[in-house]
């Protein structure tokens, strides 16, 4: 498989040196062809060396991240954005499908992180892009929305109208309130962590569900719940105290 080609944009020296060196020694299957501590020069690299992907911090001097991007218009590399802090904007980063890494980076994340790069090469970075600006936009009072990576490109779903995912082995399905299922390769442990903050809970390992969309609890060793759409989920037993309380 051939490797892929990186970019390192961090206005501090030590951030990009201690994440070249990370991906040297942990990441054989990443080859970094050039760095910037400038968003100016960056932009240059980028357009010189067409990489696959730019590890992009998100707070620099004189131009974020986000700027950046916005500068270069039409991008087909992927973007994993860096931070030190875990605010607001990794939210909107989320929602956005894109990839993120905290700062100090953990080598478990980073490599997670290439894996899930080398398994789904497509980008679509400007439609990524509009949900981004979306998202940091738009209070939390409005309606938000879930950037989920189809066969032809992203499908923009609201949030609150999903009922509840299952997962099967590296497939997810999304149950939605108009009666459609969306198939999507992506773990529904990355789904749990995302909508959490929603009103999200795991009642089974195989099971996310939207707390909103509950019809009835039915009692039992674990018990089961009935969505709205009248689907049946089983929860688990190991869940059954914590999911009750949730609930209360």
């Amino acid at each position: 498989m051939a490797q892929l080609q990186a970019i390192i944009v961090d206005d501090e020296l030590s951030s990009v040196q201690n994440l070249q060196q990370k991906l040297a020694e942990f990441c054989p299957d990443v080859n970094v062809v050039a760095t910037a501590q400038r968003p100016e020069d960056a932009i240059l690299l980028i357009r010189q060396h067409k990489p696959d992907v730019i590890f992009l911090d998100i707070e620099m001097p004189r131009m974020s991240g986000f700027r950046m991007i916005e500068e270069l218009g039409d991008c087909d590399f992927n973007i994993v954005f860096t931070t030190a802090y875990n605010h607001y904007a990794i939210d909107a980063i989320r929602i956005s499908a894109f990839d993120y890494l905290t700062k100090p980076i953990v080598i478990k994340d980073l490599q997670h992180t290439i894996e899930r790069l080398l398994k789904y090469q497509k980008t679509y970075t400007r439609d990524k892009m509009d949900v981004l600006r979306t998202s940091l936009a738009t209070p939390k009072s409005q309606e938000e929305k879930i950037a989920i990576p189809t066969s032809d490109g992203l499908e923009f779903i609201p949030i609150k109208t999903i009922i509840h995912i299952e997962s099967s082995s590296n497939y997810s399905t999304l149950s939605l309130t108009d009666g459609k299922n969306v198939l999507v390769t992506r773990l529904l442990g990355d789904f749990e962590e995302l909508l959490q903050p929603y009103n999200f809970f795991r009642v089974h390992n195989s099971h996310l569900i939207n707390m909103a969309h509950i019809k009835k609890y039915i009692r039992g060793e674990g018990g089961q719940v009935v969505m709205q759409n009248g689907n049946v989920i089983d929860v688990a037993r190991r869940k059954k105290e914590e999911f009750l309380k949730h609930i209360s």
